[in-house]
Formats: C-alpha cells, structure tokens, sequence
C-alpha cells in the first residue's frame, strides 16, 4: 500500500497559481516545469498542456486524461505509485495535467534501482503489475523515479488504456513470478468494474479491455513474459 497524498498537495494542485518556469526539453510533447503557489505556499509540478501533444494515429488527442486516469487508478488501488495528477482548464497554455514534481536524483531510474538497490524490487514488480492492468505503452527506464525520501514513483502515463494490447516497458525482470495474494485481491474489483472517475476519462472499449486485461492477470497469477523480444519502448532510458 502507498503512502497518503497530503492535503497539501492536492490544494497547490489544484488551487495555486501556475507560473512557467521553462519547458523540459527532453519531452516527447511540450511538458513544462512551472511552480504552483498558494500564499506563501509554492512547489514544483510537471504541466502537460493537450496543446503541445503531437498527433498520434492511435492515441485521440488529450492525452493529459490518460495521465489523470493513472493516478485515480492508483489510488483506487491505495499503491500510491502514481504523483499527484490533476487537470487544470485555467493554465497558461491551456487544458492540460498538472502533476507533482518528484524531487529526486535524477541519476537514479528503473535499471539503476533495479541492479543496485534489490530492497526497491517489490514496488518496482508492483509498477510491472500496475502497467500490465494500464497497459503502459511507454514505460522507459527514466519513467522510473526515486524520491529523496526513498520513495519509488512512475511518472509519464500519458500512454496508457488503449483498448488494443500495446505493452512496452523495460520492466521485464519479473516475467513469470506469482503476482503476491495481497495483490491479486487489490486488483480483483477491477474485473467487475472500474471506478467511475477512472472510467470517464476512457471510452467504452478501453474500460472494456481493462477489465479483460485484470481477469487475464487473476486466471494467469503471474507477470507476463515478452516472447517476442520487442515490446520494449524507445529510447529505453
């Protein structure tokens, strides 16, 4: 189970100010670091405007729903693996996610914590798990973070429900191994429904597949294997 998102948060989120303070050059599609202030109240969040999104032939535009969508899932599941998401219709480059910045070493990502630091293998077989039922078709190794607290946090799930299979990931370490009872039990809601406020930013088909791709996970127990040897996303870092 993840920790608690504070009060705290979710007013900045959602209430603060948004100020630009420059866009994150690296991004696929326009993401802005801005900071968000209430009084004398501030901190760092991650603005993805639906303005900035490139065309996508399988992906309909408003990607910053999928974002929102994860975290609500997230919490739904009490994993706590998601920041804080939301969307906000007053930012200055329009509608778009606004999500929590996850102060961290940026050095550190999925592969770095997975080779050397064995005690974070558990949430990181959890975010497998979490991306099997989202169907993530981008989770690269940098999507990946740890917080100064220890934490482990996956961001960028812009990418996410798309009714066909699309699962791309780096996280292939744990194919195979039984998927923990405590586990099974968190998802096995989700074969009989997902929560509506999940369910409202998806389209029929995707809350659909969803709900298969939980009752694929509760029959087989264990994460999945890539036979292929290619649903990996590019770049991988």
């Amino acid at each position: 189970m993840g920790q608690t998102v504070s009060g705290r948060e979710l007013t900045l989120l959602v209430e603060g100010r948004i100020e630009l303070l420059g866009r994150i050059v690296r991004s696929s599609n326009e993401t802005f670091l801005v900071r968000v202030s209430c009084g004398d109240d501030s901190a760092r969040a991650v603005y993805k405007p639906e303005a900035g999104e490139r065309p996508l032939s399988d992906f309909e535009p408003g990607l910053y729903r999928r974002e929102r969508a994860a975290y609500l899932l997230s919490e739904y599941l009490e994993w706590g693996i998601v920041p804080p998401t939301v969307i906000r219709e007053d930012s200055p480059r329009g509608i778009g996610s606004l999500q929590w910045f996850v102060e961290c070493d940026f050095r550190e990502h999925y592969f770095t914590l997975y080779a050397d630091s064995p005690e974070t293998h558990g949430v990181l077989s959890q975010i497998a798990l979490f991306d099997c039922i989202a169907n993530n078709t981008d989770r690269k190794s940098g999507h990946v973070l740890r917080g100064h607290d220890g934490r482990v946090w996956g961001i960028d799930q812009g990418l996410c429900f798309s009714a066909g299979y699309k699962l791309r990931t780096v996280i292939w370490d744990f194919a195979c191994v039984p998927i923990p009872d405590a586990l099974l039990e968190d998802i096995t809601p989700l074969a009989e429904a997902v929560p509506p406020d999940v369910a409202e930013l998806l389209d029929d088909a995707e809350v659909t597949a969803l709900q298969r791709r939980v009752q694929r996970l509760l029959h087989d127990r264990v994460l999945p294997v890539d036979r292929t040897g290619m649903r990996y996303p590019w770049p991988l870092v």
